[in-house]
C-alpha cells in the first residue's frame, strides 16, 4: 500500500499482500502509480528459482539476508552473496537464486509477468 501526499510516498510493506512468485513470496510495490517509474519489491526466496530472464526489466536485487550457501545464478556463473551488496541484471541475463534470502527488488521499468521468460 503507498499513500501519496505531497510529493512523496509512503510505502508500508507490512500492509501489502504477498504474492507466490516463482521463487517464493514477493510484496510489490508503487505497481499502481504511474508517476514513479520502477516498482520496488520486498521478495523472501524460499527455494531454488527457476532460470528465468527478461527481455525489458532491469531488476535490482539489493541482499537484506541470506543464508550461507545462498547465490545467484547469472548467465550459469554462480555468484554467492551477502546482505547489504547488490547486483544489477539487465535484460537478457539468464539468472536465477539459489538458497533462502530476503531481498528488496527495484525493477524497471515496472515488473511485468508477462516480460518473465524460461528457456526450457
Amino acid at each position: 500500500m503507498s499513500v501519496e501526499s505531497k510529493g512523496y510516498d509512503v510505502v508500508d510493506f507490512a500492509q501489502i499482500e504477498a504474492q507466490r512468485c516463482p521463487c517464493g513470496w514477493a510484496r510489490r510495490s508503487l505497481m499502481d502509480d504511474s508517476s514513479v517509474p520502477y516498482s520496488l519489491h520486498v521478495t523472501d526466496i524460499l527455494e531454488d528459482a527457476r532460470t528465468h530472464y527478461h527481455r525489458r526489466i532491469t531488476e535490482t536485487y539489493f541482499f537484506l539476508e541470506c543464508s550461507p550457501e545462498a547465490r545467484m545464478e547469472l548467465n550459469g556463473k554462480s555468484i554467492p552473496v551477502r546482505p547489504h551488496t547488490a547486483i544489477v541484471i539487465r535484460p537478457g541475463t539468464r539468472h536465477r537464486a539459489v538458497g533462502k534470502m530476503r531481498v528488496v527488488i527495484i525493477a524497471s521499468p515496472k515488473f511485468d509477468a508477462s516480460d518473465e521468460w524460461f528457456d526450457e
